[in-house]
């Protein structure tokens, strides 16, 4: 796991080396081990030279990339990058692990490619070698982003892995394209200015983040996942290599299912202990992080020790859950306590290592973590991606009710009608209703909050990753997989590497996904067809996973109620000195920005001494988020 940055100057501009090593520095933190430069000359006389010179202005170079690195894999001086061919025509910078890299190295090797190193990096420069882009994409299974440049071929390729678990961002001028796994190194280029783009406002409001290839800055996107950039002197192309599959199920009952989940995900964490540091498990205590840490102990006799927030109010702690799956595991536990303090102290740290607004306040926890697990380990293996893959919201069972059942005809029945009719709006498409049940505000909160009202352009961006054929609940799941993951795993990387500690996610592997793409919805979310089961969603959600957990857990833990990984913000807002910040700067800030009507969000926290809903706060959270990242970036009046 590592984090590189760089620059193409379009117009052939000279390379200026210390405007590289600002932008590489500001990122160090991806990779404290080792730190590397390369300046190129990719469309007139193509040329590589390493740069160990801050100060210099190279005439016959007009492109340059800095890498930091942590090493995770040979920890020797091969591993060095940016790295580059024994030809000196292709230059590789790489974030990242690839699970199956090795396993092709043989190959390269006896095809006559001079591998010297026991990295995955060199493998992937030489496939490429060897293959071409196309066929390497292919080939790869794992979590990456990275820079092939192809000097004789004089291209450049930036790729992003197919989930988009690494992130990897653009900043496109006629004069210059930058690229980098922060947006943060941006600001150190004198060609970038930090500007708000006002055209995704709305998105944000609505749903906390913005999703594809869209950000909140102006000018600059996301490489969306299972894409990649082509660059040439007179062309910049993105490309989709890989998309989800939704074609024919699998002709396979439960039995069998849950064998072939079983076998696929040993493969998956066998694969993801791959390691020359110590690795661990971050365990939440919930179904998902306890079944990766009873396979990674169960299966592999990892010695693998688990790390986890707790909390001195138990209305917020999970520690019995995860007593429960310490002892299971004979697992030793690290356990580290939240507090208020804690997130007050980083709100505005953590904005600027997230590169966008906190989205989710558990994001803080996640920084905690990290921050103490790397006393003991560079590697935590986490559960993230199984509620989407698997169907595991209760939204899901919401979209099973509302499409299985005839509810128009329950709705005319006296009192049944009157709780269906205010649970479900019975006129909306199944993509509307889920894209609506993923927001996190309601249209009425969004009319009042929003000075724009571009609803349905935000809605009409959606349904555009909302796949149009297949089986509706994998359709809803590509969805969330496209959009609320992508964003769950840009906060698990940024706040885990805000530490240099690599996360590994291994229901993401592909394998895995592409397996569970396959097996009949009804698997994964049972049929909701008895109003019955209208209010008992975790019976229904995520079966599956659930049954083969139940496997190695007591059902009443596997059954249980979904918590999630709730924070007690109302006594962070009023009882920490976030007070006095949100009085003093953050609503200041709001009300002369004109963002957002700032009457209406005066009025919510106006209610502090009488009490605050559950959506108050929530709205809260997201205004304050959006001010702080709007103060850190756009006004600069902090710098990590």
């Amino acid at each position: 796991m590592c984090g590189f940055t760089g620059f193409i100057n379009l117009n052939q501009q000279p390379l200026k080396s210390h405007v590289l090593k600002q932008m590489t520095d500001i990122q160090v933190h991806r990779g404290p081990d080792d730190q590397g430069m390369v300046g190129f000359s990719l469309f007139k006389d193509p040329k590589v030279n390493v740069i160990d010179n801050e100060t210099t202005e190279f005439s016959h170079l007009h492109a340059g990339i800095g890498f930091n690195r942590l090493s995770i894999l040979d920890l020797s001086k091969r591993g060095h990058q940016p790295m580059l061919s024994a030809c000196g025509n292709y230059i590789l910078a790489y974030n990242g692990e690839t699970y199956n890299a090795l396993s092709f190295r043989d190959e390269l090797i006896n095809k006559g490619h001079p591998i010297q190193s026991r990295t995955d990096s060199e493998v992937i420069l030489y496939l490429y070698i060897e293959y071409g882009i196309k066929k390497t994409l292919e080939l790869l299974n794992g979590m990456f982003a990275f820079i092939i440049v192809d000097l004789k071929l004089r291209k450049s390729f930036i790729v992003r892995d197919q989930l988009g678990i690494k992130p990897m961002y653009i900043y496109n001028t006629p004069s210059v394209l930058m690229f980098s796994s922060e947006i943060k190194s941006f600001t150190k280029h004198p060609e970038f200015k930090a500007e708000l783009n006002t055209d995704h406002i709305d998105e944000y409001l609505l749903f906390r983040y913005c999703a594809h290839d869209r950000t909140l800055y102006k000018d600059v996107k996301q490489v969306p996942p299972g894409h990649y950039y082509e660059i040439s002197k007179d062309h910049i192309e993105v490309k989709e290599y890989w998309s989800y599959k939704l074609g024919q199920d699998k002709n396979i009952n439960e039995k069998d299912a849950i064998e072939l989940l079983d076998a696929t995900f040993k493969d998956s964490i066998k694969s993801q202990l791959m390691s020359d540091v110590l690795v661990g498990c971050q365990l939440s205590g919930g179904i998902d992080s306890s079944i990766v840490t009873t396979y990674a102990r169960e299966f592999f006799n990892a010695n693998m020790d688990t790390f986890s927030i707790v909390f001195s109010d138990e209305k917020y702690s999970e520690e019995e859950f995860i007593n429960y799956v310490t002892n299971h595991t004979n697992s030793d536990s690290h356990r580290y306590q939240y507090s208020n303090q804690y997130a007050y102290e980083n709100f505005f740290k953590a904005t600027w290592h997230l590169d966008q607004p906190i989205s989710i306040p558990n994001t803080l926890g996640i920084k905690r973590l990290a921050e103490r697990a790397k006393e003991n380990v560079t590697v935590l293996l986490s559960g993230e991606g199984a509620d989407e893959l698997f169907g595991g919201y209760s939204r899901y069972h919401d979209l099973s009710c509302r499409f299985n059942m005839n509810l128009k005809g329950y709705a005319k029945v006296p009192i049944i009608g009157t709780k269906i009719q205010g649970k479900y709006n019975l006129e909306q498409t199944p993509e509307d209703f889920f894209i609506m049940s993923s927001s996190a505000m309601s249209i009425k909160d969004f009319s009042k909050f929003s000075l724009n009202n571009t609803l349905e352009s935000v809605l009409a961006q959606r349904k555009e990753l909302f796949p149009n054929e297949g089986d509706l609940i994998k359709r809803a799941s590509v969805y969330d997989l496209k959009t609320y993951m992508v964003d769950l795993l840009n906060r698990q990387d940024k706040m885990t590497m805000a530490h240099s500690v690599e996360n590994r996610v291994p229901f993401l592997d592909k394998n895995m996904v592409e397996l569970v793409m396959t097996l009949p919805s009804e698997l994964l979310v049972k049929n909701c067809n008895d109003l019955r089961h209208i209010n008992k969603s975790n019976n229904y959600t995520k079966y599956i996973l659930k049954e083969l957990a139940v496997k190695r857990f007591s059902k009443d833990f596997v059954y249980r109620k979904k918590s999630g990984f709730p924070l007690p913000v109302k006594d962070l807002f009023l009882k920490t000195g976030m007070h006095e910040l949100i009085e003093d700067q953050l609503l200041p800030g709001l009300k002369s920005r004109g963002i957002f009507n700032y009457d209406e969000v005066s009025k919510i926290w106006n209610k502090k001494n009488n009490g605050f809903s559950k959506s108050d706060i929530k709205n809260l959270w997201m205004f304050f988020a959006f001010e702080t990242w709007v103060q850190t970036f756009v006004d600069g009046t902090y710098n990590g």
